[in-house]
């Protein structure tokens, strides 16, 4: 990936853009990038640590001025169950005392009355077609005169 557009800070390997902090060299392709809301891992290190070109001290000053730049990003709340995982709970929780099935009255209620559809509304705006057909002709065209 390219370096974002806003750079803050270049180092040997790194930058500190817009994006968080960057490997300078493009043969990566963006591959060892950090974006602001991992600055504060605690497993930055790992990925680049068996490279070759790795350099601790370029990446400890980078990561610094990074932390300085982006401002710790606030704790996410934690994401509330979702409402299968609260309707099992409740369903355990109803298994645990089972009540017996209340029996079935038979009793003769009189049928609902169909509903009948609702009337289609006025169309205020009606196309009319006239009787006779129509031609389609070629588009006229304007010639040049030498």
């Amino acid at each position: 990936m390219a370096l974002h557009r806003d750079i803050f800070w270049i180092g040997r390997q790194w930058a500190v853009t817009g994006f968080g902090m960057q490997a300078i060299n493009q043969k990566h392709g963006g591959e060892f990038d950090i974006a602001i809301e991992r600055l504060w891992d605690d497993d930055l290190l790992d990925a680049v640590r068996g490279q070759k070109w790795f350099n601790p001290d370029d990446f400890n000053k980078g990561l610094d001025l990074a932390r300085a730049r982006h401002p710790r990003p606030p704790p996410r709340p934690a994401a509330p169950p979702l409402p299968v995982e609260t309707l099992l709970q409740q369903a355990n929780a109803m298994d645990a005392a089972p009540q017996p099935p209340a029996p079935l009255k038979a009793t003769a209620e009189p049928a609902p009355e169909p509903v009948k559809p609702p009337e289609p509304a006025p169309l205020f705006l009606e196309m009319r077609m006239p009787s006779h057909s129509g031609k389609l002709l070629r588009v006229w065209r304007a010639r040049r005169q030498r």
